[in-house]
């Protein structure tokens, strides 16, 4: 019975762990140093304990020793999954889109904005290897990327995407 409970503390403790190292990271790259900082306590907190009472635990016997490795291993992996999540939705706010078309469309272009989007037109020059066409930028919402796209993709489905997370937004007009 020890055992398990231990398995389970270890497990848990590295859910936890993981996942505010997921969470810290997002953090990092936000610039939020404060919150990085309580957050790294805390993981270093939980870490430093598990750790210690996982390698304090002594067994002769392999197979007690294995499971107590599996748990800190699928507490790694399950932690690292859910950190994934709150990861994304933590830094869900804003991304910048830059599709270039395959060709100038004044119509394309007032497709998108009549779907609520806001855009940045460059109309780039023609070269040896293509004719004039049109560099879009947008900034939307995380959760409007995958609508957006289609939307280009029905306009232009050759147009090349790049997409970029966003650190921050100042004025502009962001509808979408």
């Amino acid at each position: 019975m020890e055992l398990i409970i231990l398995c389970l503390k270890i497990f848990v403790c590295r859910i936890v762990d993981m996942s505010l190292a997921s969470i810290r990271t997002v953090y990092t790259v936000k610039g939020k140093s404060f919150t990085v900082a309580g957050i790294s306590i805390i993981e270093g907190l939980i870490y430093f304990l598990i750790v210690k009472e996982a390698l304090n635990f002594e067994s002769a016997n392999f197979v007690e020793t294995l499971n107590v490795a599996f748990a800190y291993a699928s507490g790694f992996a399950c932690g690292t999954f859910i950190g994934s999540i709150f990861g994304a939705k933590l830094s869900g706010g804003m991304i910048q889109v830059q599709a270039v078309m395959t060709s100038k469309d004044d119509e394309a272009i007032k497709k998108i904005q009549d779907a609520g989007y806001a855009l940045t037109v460059i109309k780039s020059e023609p070269t040896t290897f293509s004719g004039e066409k049109y560099m879009i930028f947008s900034e939307i919402k995380n959760n409007k990327l995958k609508d957006f796209r289609k939307l280009i993709q029905s306009l232009d489905e050759k147009a090349f995407v790049m997409v970029n997370e966003t650190k921050y937004v100042y004025n502009g007009f962001i509808k979408k």
